[in-house]
């Protein structure tokens, strides 16, 4: 298999009337790509500039950050033709890889705005560079920009950033770096179409945790109704657990559980109401290890929680009344 390491340019509306005019906010104006082989090296490269079909202005921002002017782009070919060569490019066995998680969100919006057939009809896998970035080098959580990555491994830094090839380089260069293969396990998940089906649901398990995106649901409540939403089986030995607090929300967007399983110990999870670009409703659940400490934060969450809403029971008893 090949990994794609790409990247993006693109333009918006320079202007209000212009945006509220157009169904397309980020209309992409250039694609660079690094292809690496299986031993990720570098065997071959893509670049190509796009003529704009939907705003006929460059955005000033965007101009003065990737120095480009609408005129340079007025010869160049269309973004479906660019797309089609790109993705013979590809080949038939690739995953793509990008610095952080947007690009392949407005890669597969504008390939919907040209009614292009869609790169998948689930969620999609591939590597967040910046994310294995932070894994391999630092503390998992924090989200680097680019330069920073290339200056902390020392690459060199021949090429301007903000350019789709050049940025592709550097985020190539960075996956070369990544020595250690447990890290490549870290795959992440575009959710610009979300599973039709159960089958297609996405349950993954990493060293320490478990990750399920779900089908859309027409609400939190029908979520919440669902069995395999709230499951809490153990993701290490696939044994039942004994619940020990129950699921429960402070904001209804986040929820929390936290169960115990004999062998492996304490499980939280927890489930994030997400919409999707289709502004449909689906949920991400994680489960993983946690120690007695987490576990009373927790509880003690929850009990603010119950608290807060005894109060606000209360104060409109006492305005009813």
């Amino acid at each position: 298999m090949n990994y794609i390491v790409m990247d993006l340019e693109w333009n918006q509306a320079a202007d209000t009337k212009t945006k509220l005019e157009n169904e397309l906010i980020f209309e992409i104006i250039e694609i660079g790509a690094v292809k690496l082989d299986e031993d990720r090296h570098i065997v071959d490269t893509f670049h190509e500039l796009i003529k704009p079909q939907v705003f006929q202005r460059m955005h000033q921002i965007t101009g003065e950050l990737i120095h480009l002017k609408i005129e340079q782009l007025k010869s160049c070919r269309s973004f479906v033709e660019v797309m089609q060569d790109f993705l013979a490019w590809c080949g038939e066995e690739y995953r793509f890889c990008t610095w952080g998680n947007l690009d392949l969100i407005e890669l597969q919006r504008n390939m919907e705005y040209y009614q292009m057939k869609p790169l998948a009809n689930k969620p999609l896998e591939y590597y967040d560079v910046q994310k294995l970035f932070s894994i391999a080098f630092e503390d998992k959580k924090s989200r680097k920009s680019l330069e920073y990555a290339v200056d902390y491994l020392k690459i060199e830094k021949d090429k301007a950033f903000h350019r789709a090839d050049t940025d592709a380089y550097y985020t190539a260069k960075i996956m070369e770096r990544i020595e250690d293969a447990n890290v490549l396990t870290h795959v992440s998940f575009d959710t610009f179409h979300l599973p039709k089906k159960r089958k297609d649901e996405v349950r993954v398990v990493f060293d320490n945790y478990e990750k399920y995106i779900s089908q859309s649901f027409p609400d939190k409540l029908e979520a919440m109704k669902n069995r395999k939403v709230t499951a809490m089986k153990c993701f290490l030995c696939n044994g039942p657990t004994k619940r020990k607090i129950t699921w429960f929300s402070s904001n209804g967007k986040h929820y929390y559980a936290v169960s115990h399983c004999e062998q492996h110990g304490y499980l939280k999870g927890k489930i994030r109401m997400r919409k999707s670009v289709h502004d449909e409703l689906y949920v991400v659940k994680t489960i993983k290890l946690v120690d007695e400490v987490a576990v009373e934060e927790i509880r003690k969450k929850k009990d603010q929680v119950r608290e807060l809403r005894k109060e606000k029971r209360r104060l409109k008893n006492e305005a009813k009344s």
